[in-house]
């Protein structure tokens, strides 16, 4: 049962994160998402209604898939996380977020190192890059506090 409720919450958790942290970047890199001339170009357009529907009708449950996948990863460290200070998991869960799934991932994107080394010039501007950062340091911080503190209350 311990198990059932550690994915349910965080599901809950990865998911609500993950999109707070995009709605809010999103306001500020809208540039990348939308209309001809954005660029990632590869990406569906959120200026198109039919592709923007797909988006908005598919994330939130495949967010909650990964949250899954990712939380079944972390079962046999459950007690371990459990005994260490808040800040400590906080840190840990954050950097975690924040390593594997973004910066260090092995998906090449603008903003982190497999993107760095595959990507045609043109998808790595500086702009991109930072924006993308910030919402995934958005997302990590967010996603460490919460979970630092509910999963293990």
């Amino acid at each position: 049962m311990e198990y059932i409720k550690f994915s349910l919450f965080f599901m809950v958790i990865f998911s609500g994160a993950y999109l707070a942290a995009g709605l809010l970047a999103y306001r500020i890199s809208h540039d990348l998402y939308r209309g001809e001339n954005r660029l990632l170009d590869f990406l569906k357009d959120m200026a198109d209604p039919a592709e923007n529907a797909r988006v908005a009708k598919t994330a939130l449950p495949l967010q909650l898939v990964r949250g899954f996948l990712l939380s079944i990863v972390l079962y046999p460290i459950i007690g371990f996380l459990g005994e260490l200070s808040y800040p400590v998991r906080f840190a840990f869960l954050a950097a975690l977020m924040f390593m594997y799934t973004d910066f260090a991932s092995a998906i090449p994107f603008p903003h982190n190192i497999e993107g760095l080394i595959y990507m045609k010039d043109r998808y790595l501007k500086k702009s991109a890059f930072w924006k993308l950062q910030f919402e995934m340091i958005v997302f990590s911080l967010l996603f460490g506090l919460v979970s630092g503190w509910l999963l293990f209350a």
